[in-house]
């Protein structure tokens, strides 16, 4: 599922919606801050943004109107919100999910690609959701059985030397945190995963749709229904800060057949019965 870029018109005038780097290519910070402005002076009853740039640019133009955000990964770590319970000011909303998933992750790769005992993770190490979650992961490796080393998503060029150096030695996989910038290099990511044969699991099924092998994260869709209920609310008089940030309940395990067999794994028929989605 791919995202616009910038702003829009929601549901009519008594709503805005801002979204960025949700499932695609990141818009330029200056722009999401110059459409942030623009529906902010055109009045909403209240705003509807994905991801932590547009929340940024539409808190940073305006500290009254209400915002629901979702697809945040660290909202207390970035500022956004207070506290979970109490987020406090004009925002509340849906984070991605909470750091321990990360963990999670590994289990996974293990149990899809037993081979594996090196661990390559790419993470953002410029925001507070790319360490935290790079945090969980080192915290989960020692019961896994896998050596982690982290990779940064600073640019393409970083990227692709740093996995092909990983890939040299034997039993590798990698795992993918959850950044804006791991949207704009998306197909870079799947691709180098693909070139050297490393079993690699993402944070949502867009990357497995994309050719990557596994996926586990929260549903994207009923995260937006919870959005929208938010939304009501605020509409019938609820105020955001009485509103509490929310993480998600509903999670969704992807497999990518066909990846698995170019890759020579056998799925085991545990997961394969457990997964929400096969693409053969």
């Amino acid at each position: 599922m791919r995202s616009y870029r910038g702003c829009s018109n929601w549901v009519g005038p008594s709503a805005a919606t801002c979204g960025s780097n949700t499932a695609g290519p990141a818009t330029v910070p200056d722009d999401i801050r110059k459409y942030a402005a623009e529906l902010v002076a055109l009045g909403p009853d209240v705003f509807l943004t994905t991801g932590g740039a547009s929340l940024a640019a539409l808190l940073q133009a305006t500290r009254t109107i209400p915002i629901v955000f979702t697809n945040v990964p660290d909202p207390v770590g970035a500022g956004f919100v207070d506290s979970l319970a109490r987020p406090g000011g004009n925002a509340t909303g849906f984070v991605v999910f909470e750091f321990s998933l990360a963990g999670k992750w590994l289990e996974l790769l293990k149990r899809i690609a037993p081979s594996v005992t090196r661990v390559a993770v790419i993470r953002d190490p410029a925001i507070s959701a790319g360490m935290g979650q790079w945090g969980a992961v080192q915290t989960a490796a020692p019961s896994t059985g896998v050596e982690v080393s982290p990779i940064n998503v600073r640019d393409a060029g970083e990227i692709e030397r740093t996995v092909a150096a990983f890939a040299l030695s034997p039993n590798g996989g990698l795992v993918l945190t959850t950044s804006p910038a791991a949207y704009v290099h998306h197909d870079l990511i799947v691709s180098l995963a693909a070139r050297h044969k490393l079993p690699a699991i993402y944070f949502t099924r867009f990357f497995v749709t994309s050719g990557g092998l596994i996926s586990y994260g929260p549903s994207q869709i009923d995260q937006s229904r919870s959005a929208a209920g938010y939304v009501d609310r605020i509409l019938k008089g609820e105020k955001p800060a009485d509103l509490p940030v929310q993480a998600p309940t509903k999670y969704e395990l992807a497999i990518n057949l066909k990846t698995a067999k170019t890759l020579g794994l056998e799925v085991p028929p545990t997961l394969i019965a457990t997964a929400d989605e096969l693409i053969e």
